[in-house]
């Protein structure tokens, strides 16, 4: 009680002053200057189911204390909590209330000290964690009473908090104002890490993203859709506050539309429906990356799906293939029930569930024969993402990432399992020897959990297998900007967390490919219309096609050798044939102007071949060496009517370069020094009338050189150049 009138006067103009600072309390805070600009309602509090699960979510993920620094002791016994928990929407409420009673624990627990609760008070310990996210909600409602529904059912720990927090009211408040003043901030938030600070601020400004079911309605269909509610397309939503959308860059499928849009959306039919998803971009960039890798029955292994809606895409995207998709890791079998309803309501007919987690999975796993392509989704420390709860709930995180971005990122030693974590599963795919690629996608943006583990995983993997070893590929997504094009010049791609997207890194990894391996005409089809190559284009059975193609690739060397044969076959069947022609003229000519001449018979006549007259030392240039008999020539005695086709026909003059013919010879020692270099130009000159003169006279020997009477008369004479 008050001794005097005057105390209780200054008591109440102490008690204005401070509600008019704690009024203050979070000016600046991203959410509240959210909830102003777009005149929704200010908060009323939360039901109490909501406050029991978010202290046992705070009571599982506070920061510790060593005991002689620890004033409030938490107990270890969780609170009840009720059936309405399970629900969606409650779960998202108690994880925003948890996680931001972890962020202020520091400044909470100063509160709840400076006004004399602790120790004065003689709640349970278990209770604290309640009385903690309850002071933060009470704070956040300028002190203001909660309003209860009458149809909601109260539970009896949050009501005795309640009432306790309503009898220490004035000095909550007057606390809450002395710590702003020793911080010099205008609000608690300004008290955060910087880190903290920047990570909410893009929370609330970064743009949501939904991907198309397209088993359900065409992109064109949700165009005409979104119009038809006033929403417009644009080419980019930054900075804009009206109902408009975008199409994503990286991906076609995927839409883009304002953070404050969301509550809108949701009201829509098309995602009531399950027509569009909201779920993360560097989920459905892992998923991209994936279709570019498959060939028309290639299976996939997804590992640390976490949000259902990944399988859901990945299914979507492989609706017209003959793929199947195995998800590792779901242990308890009571949910498959729940699974295979949602992945019915989406579309999705190619989704096996395994129970086993994948570093337990039999490599020798006889569903597994055809997995060729294998998606890594890695438990990662996540600090690439703004908005950690959605993370966590669409993820199915663990809750202890909540620790983490309170404080603006993991540990040394957490990061340290993490990466450890990661490296193992990712040399557990590596031995799946059917697997020819591993796409490896984190939302982390330390090198630890990237760039190192896939180089390490890479330089120690086992070479022992007959099978191809793996190699870092390119990435397969489109580069859409020259920074982009900077940060992958090492075959990595990466987004930096920026205030339209979250951070991501991810890997392709093939093997290298066997040299006696073919692909087939229909997978590389099936990689061009995945990688957007062939839009426009249908494609039809081509399978006679092929087989034509290939059964003239293979006979293709036989052709040519025989195509070769035959021109040579018929060069010397044309060569012996005008050999003999002009032999046969010659020896009739010769008899009638009797010519002296002994038995030698020159084949090679100077009416049908003009030498040059230098001789060439080409080894490039074709030579004609005739074909000659050991026995002398007999002249005919009967002649035979020629043939049409036999008859001389005057040609024009043409050069022919023929092919080289090697002649055999006897003794190679005895003529080898009187032939010259066997190599000479041709020209064929086609008769034009048959005389007597002009068969040339043998030729004159020339000076100082002696007749050549002792070689055999089948050999042609060739003077000496």
């Amino acid at each position: 009680m008050f001794n005097s009138a005057s105390e209780l006067e200054v008591l109440e103009e102490t008690t204005a002053e401070i509600s008019r600072l704690s009024s203050l309390a979070l000016a600046g805070d991203p959410a509240c200057s959210d909830n102003s600009a777009t005149g929704s309602p200010e908060k009323t509090g939360y039901p109490d189911s909501v406050y029991i699960l978010a202290a046992n979510i705070f009571q599982g993920t506070r920061l510790e204390k060593s005991p002689e620094k620890a004033l409030i002791k938490y107990g270890n016994e969780p609170l009840r909590s009720s059936a309405e928990s399970e629900d969606e929407s409650f779960q998202r409420l108690s994880y925003e209330l948890a996680f931001s009673a972890l962020k202020y624990q520091d400044i909470l627990e100063t509160i709840l000290i400076d006004s004399y609760i602790f120790p004065s008070t003689t709640i349970p310990h278990h209770l604290n964690s309640l009385i903690i996210v309850m002071l933060y909600d009470f704070q956040d409602r300028k002190f203001q009473a909660r309003l209860l529904s009458d149809n909601e059912a109260s539970i009896a720990e949050v009501l005795e908090v309640e009432n306790l927090l309503n009898s220490f009211k004035t000095k909550l408040a007057a606390a809450l104002a002395r710590c702003r003043i020793k911080h010099d901030a205008l609000s608690i938030y300004h008290i955060l890490p910087e880190t903290v600070r920047n990570q909410e601020l893009r929370a609330s400004t970064l743009p949501l993203y939904a991907w198309i079911n397209t088993c359900k309605i065409s992109p064109e269909e949700v165009y005409y859709t979104l119009k038809k509610n006033g929403y417009n397309k644009v080419k980019s939503v930054l900075h804009i506050d009206s109902k408009v959308f975008a199409v994503d860059q990286h991906c076609s499928d995927v839409l883009i539309f304002p953070s404050q849009l969301k509550s809108d959306l949701l009201n829509i039919d098309l995602f009531k429906d399950y027509k569009l998803i909201f779920q993360d971009k560097s989920r459905s960039l892992a998923v991209h990356s994936v279709k570019a890798l498959l060939n028309m029955d290639d299976d996939i292994l997804m590992v640390n799906t976490g949000s259902w809606y990944t399988a859901a895409h990945m299914s979507i995207l492989t609706n017209n293939n003959t793929s199947k998709i195995f998800v590792c890791g779901v242990r308890s079998q009571a949910k498959d029930p729940d699974l295979k309803n949602l992945f019915t309501k989406m579309g999705c007919k190619n989704i096996e569930i395994l129970h086993e987690t994948f570093m337990n999975l039999d490599l020798k796993d006889h569903r597994l024969q055809k997995v060729k392509v294998i998606l890594l989704l890695p438990r990662c420390s996540g600090l690439g993402v703004s908005n950690p709860v959605e993370f966590i709930l669409n993820e199915h995180e663990d809750t202890d990432l909540l620790k983490d971005f309170s404080q603006g990122g993991p540990s040394e030693d957490k990061l340290h399992v993490l990466a450890q974590r990661q490296y193992e599963q990712l040399t557990h795919a590596m031995k799946f020897t059917r697997a020819q690629a591993i796409v490896y996608c984190t939302c982390s943006v330390y090198p630890e959990e990237n760039e190192a583990i896939v180089k390490k995983a890479l330089e120690f993997q086992d070479h022992g297998n007959k099978v191809q070893p793996y190699r870092l590929s390119p990435p397969v997504l489109p580069l859409c900007s020259l920074k982009e094009i900077h940060l992958s010049t090492d075959k990595f791609f990466r987004m930096e967390p920026s205030e339209i997207t979250n951070g991501c890194f991810l890997s392709v990894l093939t093997r290298e490919r066997d040299p006696s391996e073919t692909v087939s005409v229909k997978d590389v089809l099936a990689r061009a219309a995945a990688k957007g190559l062939l839009e426009g284009i249908e494609l039809g059975k081509s399978s006679k096609r092929e087989k034509k193609k290939k059964q003239q690739r293979m006979s293709l060397p036989k052709s040519s050798i025989a195509d070769n044969s035959g021109i040579q076959m018929k060069i010397a069947e044309f060569l012996s044939r005008e050999t003999n022609v002009s032999a046969n003229q010659s020896e009739t000519l010769t008899t009638k102007t009797s010519l002296p001449q002994k038995n030698t018979n020159q084949v090679g006549s100077s009416s049908q071949v003009r030498k040059p007259s230098r001789p060439t030392t080409n080894p490039l240039v074709p030579t004609i060496m005739k074909n000659t008999s050991a026995r002398p020539y007999e002249r005919p005695t009967n002649f035979v009517r020629p043939r049409p086709e036999d008859r001389m026909i005057p040609l024009k003059p043409i050069e022919i370069a023929l092919p080289p013919v090697m002649l055999p010879f006897p003794s190679p020692q005895g003529i080898r020094s009187h032939i010259p270099t066997p190599h000479f130009y041709y020209r064929w000159v086609g008769p034009k009338t048959v005389l007597p003169g002009y068969l040339s006279t043998p030729p004159i020997p020339r000076r100082r050189e002696k007749p050549k009477e002792n070689l055999p008369s089948s050999l042609p004479r060739h003077p000496r150049p």
